[in-house]
């Protein structure tokens, strides 16, 4: 029989990245906001950890299931790590992805140093408060204009190190094989096997 597993997280573009990512652990059934309510949670840590603890451990204690969560942020080096935690939200609350970049661009106009990483935070929580973290970092720069048709977010300005083109000039799964996420999330697939052979119940 199938462990249920909720994917804690309302954004269309992470479960499907997940999925790409995980969807092959055998004995795992994953539940998403498509079929099930997730509770409404506040991003108010002060670090994707505290976020991601956050959102796993509402989604475990209401659903009564595992739930995986996760945090991603843009750190930029010369800005001191800004975005950050603040990645989603760095235009203002309700700002979409295009008003994040054109701050970004507009913070950096005439920066030399474009050094940036992507950082994700993962978290496995339990219904009985235990809990698991991964983190997977991507690094590399950002670029001076929006670059690609794919991704999501600051996709389309960042340049992996080794790369010459943006996440969004990858396709999905040229992105999914390199990317902080998978970094994070295949850190998680010992746990989540475990998990299946029941040794952590």
């Amino acid at each position: 029989m199938a462990r249920k597993v909720v994917l804690a997280s309302k954004n269309p573009y992470k479960v499907g990245e997940a999925l790409a990512i995980l969807g092959d652990i055998p004995g795992v059934e994953w539940l998403t906001f498509r079929n099930i309510a997730l509770p409404e949670v506040e991003e108010i840590g002060e670090t994707l950890e505290d976020n991601a603890i956050l959102k796993a451990t509402a989604a475990a204690r209401e659903t009564g299931l595992p739930a995986l969560a996760e945090d991603t942020g843009l750190e930029v080096e010369v800005l001191g790590g800004v975005p950050g935690v603040r990645s989603a939200r760095f235009a203002g609350e309700g700002k979409d992805y295009r008003a994040n970049n054109e701050k970004l661009l507009k913070l950096l106009s005439g920066a030399m140093d474009r050094r940036a990483r992507f950082r994700t935070v993962a978290v496995l929580a339990l219904p009985d408060g235990r809990t698991w973290m991964a983190e997977g970092v991507l690094a590399g720069r950002i670029v001076d204009t929006p670059r690609g048709k794919y991704g999501f977010g600051y996709d389309p300005l960042f340049v992996p190190n080794g790369e010459v083109r943006t996440l969004a000039e990858m396709l999905p799964t040229e992105k999914n094989a390199i990317s902080h996420r998978r970094r994070a999330l295949e850190a998680m697939r010992p746990i989540l096997l475990d998990l299946v052979r029941g040794a952590l119940d």
